[in-house]
């Protein structure tokens, strides 16, 4: 432990003497390092939110001469992650030069563009709207944060007055006034009238610290965020309950989480369909991605007596309401209702996502200016579900999950300001002058096109390996969330681990799945909804094999491969269909079948009937299905070895002497029968999972598409 090292209660203190030795000499080194520590601590800002700088000399490669160039996080990015090439470099007489254009507030925007004249590194990150904030400033190392404890006190009625009577003066106070370039003259001027500040709170906004070297700055950042963490808790409960008190109490923990995936696609059909509004007044469309959590901290907010008062409020950092919008929905629904009954449930909430809608359009009609950009999607973001939870849904996963965690952020500010004066959020035209800014609405149309299944929720069965697995990658691959599953526990772990290093923990869920059990697929089921909202895509791959004479079958052997192929099929897709209709989005089944649902041959009595089953009832399901745009096709493997559990059990035994031949020569007596001479892989059949699901197919259904190198007996027509 450092020496330096100071007791903090409210933040984490995380400085290595022993690993920033290493970089001394090298300021930019210790920049990435000091934000990478301020990132790791959510107390301290939330993620992709503040950012940090530092000034030092370095050559000019025009003059040869040395200047004072500041490295700034540059646009986008997360201090917790960021790196060397996440930074800008600009000349920093070249930024303050621009003092000389600049126009006025009114046309603040057009400065960004000028940013681009000061850039020394051409390398570098693109430099932000906050750039300006740190270029003013005359100190070598800055951090802007948005720290929860901070913001309480920033958006409280009495902020100014707080901030001077705790720090004694040693932290200024700025108004609010949008992130830009004014603003950075602001805080220029804060500091000239208060020489010998520390730093400064900005109103409903969050926090600037500075020091001389990059520990002094990180160790006065954490300082001030704990004085002013410590000073909020000092003062809880002298103005009585937080939030007024508890109104009514969350139900038990495991009936929140029956509840929330019950309703989670029901609100994610509403959130992704727009409903009743014609896109004039703001219905978008396209599928949302949900994210559910029943923190202690939302609990406490949604079942208070303040939760009606605060909530249309909205949030006051711009951080927060830019992911949140700007209000949450609260549901007019009690902990103890019975929701199963789902037409009479939509009946009761569609009139609320009505009325939001409305609200939305007539907040935007009302403050929009001639030059705003069209009017966004208008459904909630924010879904609050008082004795149950929070949902929140966006066009992906880590976008419903952040904006979750910005608002459990906007809940701890309001419980803080409310503990010391009075909550404000910020004036309706401010907040949509920042949610509809220009550069704002440049920064979206920058963001790369969407992948194919974005936005789409898959259950493969039987995804931990072979074919079930190869699918989970393509369509991950492409996009879509993914719910992993096996019924063995070792190989899922597996397969988490490998999804998880490949893609992200935002991408898939996992969970235990026997598809012959109703309860393990109801379960699994139950995962998909509260880990992202619902399903789109059912895939039945999950399956075994058995080759047998006749004779030799058993009727334990006909009743496990009925189980497994056929039962199992039925059940999974009787509860993809359920929760399908809930979204009423429509939808896509999947079944893996085989060619030996269309070709006869020998010792294969219970596995070639049930794959005739399986086929027969995807036939019968998409003639049902049509009316509700879910549509239900088929894929024909053969003979795909790589990976699969069936070549590591009887089969490959039982097919080499079905045919008079070994096993080892099993891939390629099986090429060599096909037209096209060619093995046939588990990931040929993710391609072909991929060719009806991707869009391009959305008007077929009751399909079969063979993928076995071509089988002449197996041509369906």
């Amino acid at each position: 432990m450092s020496t330096k090292a100071k007791d903090f209660k409210h933040v984490s203190y995380l400085w290595d003497d022993a690993k920033a030795a290493e970089l001394e000499g090298d300021d930019v080194a210790l920049l990435v390092y000091r934000s990478n520590l301020l990132g790791a601590d959510l107390r301290l800002t939330n993620y992709g939110g503040g950012n940090t700088s530092c000034k030092a000399m370095a050559k000019d490669p025009l003059t040869g001469k040395e200047t004072e160039i500041m490295w700034v996080k540059g646009s986008g990015g997360d201090l917790g992650t960021m790196k060397r090439s996440g930074l800008a470099a600009l000349y920093v007489d070249r930024l303050r030069a621009l003092k000389n254009v600049y126009r006025g507030v009114k046309h603040e925007d057009e400065m960004v563009e000028l940013f681009n004249h000061c850039i020394y590194d051409l390398a570098s990150k693109a430099p932000s709207i906050d750039t300006p904030l740190h270029g003013f400033l005359p100190f070598r190392h800055i951090d802007h944060l948005h720290p929860d404890a901070a913001i309480a006190i920033a958006a409280s009625k009495d902020g100014e007055r707080i901030t001077k009577e705790l720090f004694n003066g040693k932290i200024g106070w700025v108004k609010w006034q949008r992130p830009g370039f004014e603003l950075g003259l602001m805080l220029k001027e804060c500091l000239d009238e208060n020489p010998g500040i520390r730093g400064i709170m900005l109103g409903s906004h969050g926090l600037f610290t500075w020091g001389d070297t990059a520990y002094e700055s990180y160790i006065n950042t954490l300082e001030v965020i704990e004085t002013c963490a410590q000073y909020l808790e000092d003062n809880f409960g002298k103005k009585g309950e937080i939030f007024g008190g508890q109104k009514i109490d969350a139900l038990p923990k495991e009936e929140r989480l029956k509840k929330a995936a019950l309703l989670a696609p029901v609100l994610r059909g509403l959130c992704s369909n727009g409903d009743s509004l014609p896109p004039s007044e703001g219905r978008k469309g396209g599928s949302m991605i949900g994210h559910f959590t029943d923190d202690d901290r939302v609990l406490q907010y949604i079942n208070s007596n303040d939760l009606e008062r605060l909530a249309p409020m909205g949030t006051s950092c711009p951080d927060h309401f830019l992911r949140t919008k700007i209000s949450p929905l609260v549901l007019n629904l009690t902990a103890n209702e019975q929701i199963n009954d789902i037409p009479v449930l939509k009946k009761k909430i569609e009139p609320q996502f009505q009325e939001y809608r409305k609200m939305y359009t007539d907040y935007y009609n009302t403050c929009k200016h001639a030059n705003s950009p069209a009017i966004r999607d208008a459904n909630p973001v924010v879904i609050l579900y008082p004795g149950i939870g929070m949902f929140t849904f966006a066009k992906n996963k880590q976008t419903a999950r952040v904006a979750a965690e910005f608002y459990i952020n906007a809940i701890n500010v309001m419980k803080g300001a409310e503990a010391i004066s009075e909550y404000t959020s910020l004036p309706r035209q401010e907040a949509f002058n920042i949610e509809y800014w220009l550069l704002e609405e440049a920064k979206l149309q920058r963001m790369p096109k969407p992948k194919a299944l974005s936005g789409k929720i898959a259950l493969i069965t039987g995804s931990a390996g072979g074919i079930g697995k190869a699918i989970a990658k393509k369509f991950a691959e492409e996009g879509a969330c993914v719910i992993l599953n096996d019924m063995n526990q070792d190989r899922l772990e597996e397969a988490k681990n490998e999804f998880n290093a490949e893609f992200g923990k935002d991408t898939f869920a996992a969970d235990v799945l026997d598809v012959t059990q109703a309860d393990t697929i109801s379960h699994t089921f139950d995962t998909a909804a509260l880990q992202f909202g619902g399903i789109d895509i059912v895939v039945n791959n999950a399956g075994l094999s058995l080759s047998k004479p006749l004779e030799e079958h058993t009727e334990k052997d006909w009743d496990l491969v009925y189980d497994v192929l056929v039962k199992g099929q039925f059940l999974v897709t009787q509860k993809g269909i359920e929760m399908m209709r809930k979204q009423n989005t429509g939808g896509d089944v999947l079944n893996i079948v085989s060619k030996n649902a269309l070709v006869s041959g020998p010792n294969n009595a219970a596995y070639g009937s049930a794959k005739a089953a399986q086929l027969h009832l995807s036939r019968l399901n998409a003639a049902e299905l049509g009316k509700d745009k879910i549509r239900v096709n088929v894929v024909n493997p053969d003979a795909v070895i790589s990976g699969s559990n069936i070549w590591s059990g009887g089969w490959a035994e039982g097919r080499a002497k079905a045919y008079g031949i070994k096993v080892e020569e099993l891939p390629q007596y099986y090429a060599g029968r096909t037209l096209l001479n060619e093995v046939i892989l588990p990931e040929d059949i993710a391609n072909a999972c991929f060719a009806f699901v991707s869009g391009l197919l959305q008007k077929s259904t009751g399909n079969v598409l063979n993928v076995d190198g071509g089988v002449a007996m197996a041509f369906v027509r």
